[in-house]
């Protein structure tokens, strides 16, 4: 039983490069989702993976609906990202997040372009979230 259901379970895969991400929405014609996280600093980000970002519902939603991207900013030694990716992150960051935002979540279309944004964690819960995505 247990096969079945983890067979059947949505896969969801955070990215770390926004170029591919762009070259897989356009090829699947979804929307992207860039999600600027401090993952072993900041309170509200780690609130917002663990209450909508790694929800089942969610990742169903995601798997179908979305191309997404993580661009972490962890300030941990043990933590540290390589000194590529935390170049990609920056800038990622200049470009979508120059205010420095965290948690900040960016939706755009396949193309790179803006759709909407959330600053902080979403107050409308992961029901809410995933209809403001869907508008």
């Amino acid at each position: 039983m247990f096969l079945i259901c983890f067979f059947l379970s949505p896969t969801v895969n955070w990215l770390d490069n926004f170029d591919d991400a762009v070259k897989q929405a356009g090829e699947s014609h979804k929307s992207i989702l860039i999600n600027f996280s401090g993952s072993d600093w900041c309170g509200p980000c780690i609130r917002l993976r663990k209450e909508i970002l790694e929800t089942e519902a969610f990742e169903k939603y995601a798997a179908q609906q979305l191309v997404l991207v993580r661009a972490d900013f962890p300030r941990q030694k043990k933590n540290k990202l390589s000194s590529k990716q935390t170049q990609v992150n920056e800038a990622l960051a200049e470009r979508y997040n120059p205010d420095g935002k965290f948690p900040f979540t960016v939706l755009t279309d396949e193309k790179g372009k803006v759709i909407r944004t959330w600053d902080g964690f979403p107050k409308v819960g992961i029901e809410g979230f995933i209809q403001e995505i869907a508008k």
